[in-house]
């Protein structure tokens, strides 16, 4: 069978023998083009009134927030958002009150040509478009209230001060807190560096129940949806995209209720039920714009682990095109670079610095499998990064990086080896339960 998987903007394709696992999800076509979809959904929204409805109760007021996703989410808005904008500004919100809010998490702040590529000219050149940065103190604010765990609550002041606030994201398996979308665009989305010591921090993350397709229990959800009901959301709304990253459902409306009724229609479609782990799985870690850094394919890499033997074999492809990822990210990584095991044991102590929980995350693989066997391939990413990154690198480039792929599996064949492909990376989830 041939398979084929996202590296970037290309595509590399395998051949696998027949009996080979493979996991893919099987969402459907869209039915109607991404206006129709999302203008339906706010019109006839769940658990609430509709937009048009919201912002008639609200005209007039001084400031109004949007917030969307980074770069890294590849949701079209170019596609739909001068309609939800639109069906604010109906409502009698005017366009010169509207912010739309990066919500950048820990990320870096967006570009221009990133903003035109999300959002488009029109949307860029008619709005007042800001990036959340979470270390900046100028740009937060406190809550009086506190989150599920006690913790303090501080969000993008721009939000918080808003007198209108909408949410909106892509609803997707996510490694940490079981789906993404809904309260993650507030938290961590646009929560301070300081406020997410605690829902980032050892103690969360190690939690079993913090994991992919999981909300019943979670602690990051728990956390998360506590201090998005705290900031009091007025709308919400949020998309799904299939494997060929079309957009395939919206759903609107109440904050918690929508995004319940969202996860329950990913789950059919993104999880694949595992019949026994193998001993070599190879995957992807989606594709542009998600695999542009190595700090995003470690949510491959983690995704492939309920469908993997212990001490098996791993090898995951990833654009990384832009490097390891931010700064205190690289210095960790460098660190620890030749033992997780420290780094686990530092945390546990008590330090935090920003971006360890995806380290975290990443030693949880290394505590299954083992560095040898956690295979990263990437062109882009230069032999003299790869090695400080607890992984075993594969030398190659666009033009041999096939032949060396297709080497590995064909020894595995030769082995008899059980396989596993998961072509679609994290956007499919292997699951035991």
């Amino acid at each position: 069978m041939q398979y084929y998987l996202p590296c970037a903007k290309e595509k590399v394709q395998v051949s696998l023998p027949d009996n080979a696992i493979e996991y893919t999800s099987v969402f459907p076509h869209p039915t109607c083009d991404s206006k129709e979809l999302v203008l339906s959904a706010i019109q006839n929204p769940i658990g609430s009134d509709s937009l048009l409805k919201i912002a008639e109760k609200k005209a007039n007021i001084q400031s109004a927030v949007v917030v969307v996703s980074d770069i890294t989410r590849p949701i079209p808005y170019a596609d739909f958002l001068l309609e939800l904008l639109s069906e604010m500004e109906a409502g009698g919100i005017r366009k010169e009150v509207i912010t739309i809010l990066i919500a950048t998490g820990m990320h870096r702040t967006s570009t221009d040509a990133e903003r035109r590529e999300m959002f488009g000219d029109a949307v860029v050149e008619s709005y007042t478009i800001i990036d959340h940065v979470a270390d900046d103190p100028t740009q937060i604010a406190s809550l009086e209230a506190r989150s599920w765990s006690g913790q303090g609550i501080e969000l993008n002041r721009h939000f918080i001060e808003a007198d209108f606030k909408v949410l909106t994201g892509l609803v997707e398996p996510h490694f940490m807190a079981g789906f993404s979308g809904g309260r993650k665009s507030v938290f961590p989305g646009i929560a301070s560096l300081n406020a997410l010591q605690n829902f980032h921090g050892y103690e969360f993350l190690s939690s079993e129940k913090a994991r992919n397709v999981n909300l019943n229990g979670n602690p990051l959800h728990r956390e998360s949806l506590s201090v998005a009901q705290a900031a009091n959301v007025d709308f919400t709304l949020n998309v799904v995209l299939n494997g060929q990253k079309e957009l395939i459902a919206a759903f609107a409306g109440d904050l918690e209720e929508s995004h319940e009724v969202a996860c329950d229609f990913v789950r059919q479609f993104a999880c694949c039920q595992v019949s026994e782990e193998v001993d070599l799985v190879i995957s992807s870690s989606g594709g542009y714009p998600l695999d542009e850094t190595f700090y995003q394919c470690v949510k491959g890499m983690v995704s492939c682990l309920p469908a993997v033997k212990p001490n098996g074999k791993i090898v995951i492809l990833g654009g990384a095109r832009e490097g390891i990822g931010g700064a205190h990210y690289i210095e960790t990584m460098k660190k620890y670079s030749y033992d997780w095991r420290e780094f686990i044991e530092a945390i546990q102590g008590g330090m935090f610095i920003k971006d360890q929980w995806q380290f975290q995350m990443h030693c949880r693989v290394l505590e299954k499998i083992g560095k040898k066997n956690l295979v990263f391939v990437s062109p882009w990413l230069a032999p003299e990064e790869s090695q400080h990154l607890n992984v075993t690198p594969l030398a190659v480039t666009t033009e041999n990086i096939q032949e060396k792929l297709q080497a590995i599996i064909d020894d595995a064949i030769k082995k008899n080896l059980k396989i596993a492909i998961i072509p679609q990376g994290p956007y499919c989830v292997p699951v035991c339960d």
